[in-house]
């Protein structure tokens, strides 16, 4: 039996990022929609980059009414020279789009592989190394990237989005230990499975590539590793985004905030 998720709506610490800019990257769905919602909740003006438009636009209604503001940007994060050009005046970046193919690496396509590690991986290094000079300037920067427990532990069948999420934790360190004399701090955060369509989507090649029926992917393979046997709220994770951005979190750089159910407690 799984248990409920505590959050409904976004509410946390106090936050107050009025007169803040943030960037959102995957920002259209999932974890990126909530991290928007709660930036803006919080007085962010929200810079929402995807390249779903339709989803921007939904997005942008849900966040009337709150504090702070939503900016559709659409925009496909392997056009990387256009991805850098986003980050302009950046004071909150986060490092949230993602993909996934689960094949085994024998079977893997190659092309897709690339895909994966230049939204992922290279995007956001480009992305970082524009926003820094603004953050730089002002001496406060936040920068949160949304790694994954697969930043930390490998599954098989995932070797793109592993290898990708274990770079994205390299680069975060990085600038971590290069933005602090800059009050910028750099950290990812990493949750188990999300309950999002990312996850979603991958339920049939999960079935297809352990041999089982996909009705027990989730119990069998998602969820086996857990010691919480449920999945994840995207507004958890953007919680845990919105508490690196707040003042309790300044001395807090250049590590991993950890919301795996127990997973790597193993």
């Amino acid at each position: 039996m799984t248990e409920p998720s505590p959050l409904s709506a976004p509410h946390a610490p106090s936050l107050d990022l009025g007169g803040r800019t943030a960037l959102v990257t995957g920002a259209a769905g999932g974890i990126g929609r909530a991290c928007v919602l709660r930036l803006a909740a919080a007085g962010a003006k929200v810079r929402a980059v995807d390249r779903d438009a339709a989803g921007l636009d939904a997005l942008a209604g849900a966040a009337d009414g709150l504090p702070g503001s939503v900016e559709p940007y659409v925009l496909d994060l392997t056009d990387l020279d256009a991805a850098e050009l986003a980050a302009d005046g950046t004071d909150v970046l986060v490092n949230n789009a993602g993909l996934q193919l689960v094949r085994p690496l024998d079977e893997f396509p190659p092309d897709v592989f690339h895909t994966v590690l230049t939204v992922m991986l290279e995007a956001p290094f480009r992305l970082i190394r524009r926003a820094l000079p603004h953050m730089y300037g002002q001496g406060w920067g936040r920068i949160v990237n949304v790694s994954s427990v697969h930043g930390l532990r490998a599954s098989a069948f995932k070797s793109a989005y592993v290898a990708a999420k274990h770079g994205l934790e390299g680069l975060s360190k990085t600038a971590a230990l290069e933005g602090a004399p800059h009050g910028v701090t750099s950290n990812c955060v990493n949750p188990a499975y999300v309950r999002t369509p990312l996850v979603e989507k991958q339920l049939a090649d999960q079935a297809k590539a352990h041999g089982i029926p996909e009705e027990r992917v989730l119990t069998e393979v998602l969820l086996q590793d857990t010691a919480v046997k449920r999945l994840i709220e995207p507004e958890e994770v953007a919680e845990a985004v919105a508490y690196l951005c707040s003042p309790a979190a300044s001395f807090i750089t250049g590590t991993s905030l950890v919301l795996d159910g127990g997973w790597t407690a193993h």
